[in-house]
């Protein structure tokens, strides 16, 4: 599978567009991950691209989500690492994180809600006028993006990431898509 059939995937199954958006980020996070780790961005950005493919069809019962997606792309014929990472960023499965990119997934995904936030309450409303430092001290907010699991962005340990650079490397990845994601 390529990126342009992910996304036809991707757009057949979501339409809220803000999904989608975070669908793009939770994509470029991965691959900067990727790169980090020497690892296949294409392989690792499907991953991110499709890891909510079914959340609208799932959204009032979390206990299927991520289960259906898997299924979904275990029938569109994707390869069987980038299947189980989606099946296990639904931490309500108690599934095990096996491969970094299972690892990098699951705490990708709650730190692009956390970025976007952060940058949503500036004036600017803008990715390039945030910073690391900045996102960071909103981390440390509890009362602030409560839908971004702390503990599951702090999970970038298990790559053997501080949360710092963690956070460095999903803001830059991020900023380099920032026009598709309207910030």
């Amino acid at each position: 599978m390529n990126r342009i059939e992910a996304l036809k995937h991707v757009k057949a199954n979501i339409k809220n567009k803000n999904l989608i958006k975070h669908m793009l980020a939770a994509e470029a996070v991965m691959r900067g991950l990727a790169r980090k780790f020497k690892q296949d961005e294409e392989k690792w950005g499907l991953a991110g691209l499709l890891h909510d493919i079914d959340y609208e069809q799932t959204a009032n019962n979390p206990e299927k989500h991520s289960l259906v997606g898997a299924k979904m792309l275990e029938e569109l014929g994707y390869d069987k690492d980038i299947i189980y990472a989606v099946k296990v960023h639904n931490d309500i499965h108690g599934l095990e994180r096996i491969s970094l990119m299972d690892k990098a997934l699951y705490s990708s995904d709650p730190l692009t809600g956390l970025i976007v936030a952060a940058a949503l309450i500036l004036p600017e409303k803008k990715l390039s006028k945030i910073d690391t430092k900045f996102i960071l001290n909103r981390f440390k907010e509890k009362s602030f993006a409560k839908g971004a699991n702390r503990e599951q962005i702090a999970a970038c340990k298990e790559l053997g990431l501080e949360l710092e650079e963690f956070i460095q490397i999903g803001l830059s990845s991020m900023q380099q898509i920032s026009e598709e994601l309207g910030l």
